[in-house]
């Protein structure tokens, strides 16, 4: 507890204001706070086992086939590499690309890279991506950059 010594003029039983705070219980209800915090933390941490992979991959002599990319520049402008094509022969002309990069692989198993330009409706790249899939191509990624 904190009191005041000496000042103040008056009598003997005169109490002069004291205007200081008393930080004395504030500290005590921050020591038990830092307490309780303690005690809950290592509780609440629930412990969660990852595989991670190693750090360095190992190196592969096999050297991976390039992807297909297919542009797509509008509703009817689809590109298969340099090849234009055409909704309606897409999976004909992805699949003789695939055969032409590695021919060792299933086709499902291929990568495929989409890109569009920037002026194309959503919902004509979302078509050409829901072929592919309809037809057993999932392995697909998409490019973010510019078609010129």
């Amino acid at each position: 507890m904190g009191a005041k010594l000496g000042g103040g003029g008056g009598g003997k039983y005169t109490v002069a204001q004291n205007s200081d705070i008393n930080v004395t219980p504030f500290v005590d209800v921050m020591l038990v706070l830092l307490i309780i915090f303690m005690v809950s933390i290592p509780a609440a941490t629930v412990s969660i086992k990852l595989d991670l992979p190693p750090a360095k991959a190992p190196p592969t002599n096999e050297k991976k086939p390039d992807p297909v990319f297919i542009s797509i520049m509008g509703p009817e402008d689809i590109y298969i590499g340099p090849q234009k094509t055409s909704m309606d022969r897409l999976i004909g002309d992805v699949a003789a690309a695939l055969r032409v990069t590695d021919p060792n692989t299933p086709l499902s198993e291929q990568r495929i890279l989409v890109r569009g330009d920037k002026d194309i409706k959503y919902d004509d790249f979302v078509k050409v991506i829901n072929e592919l899939q309809q037809n057993g191509y999932l392995k697909i990624g998409l490019i973010n950059e510019d078609i010129e």
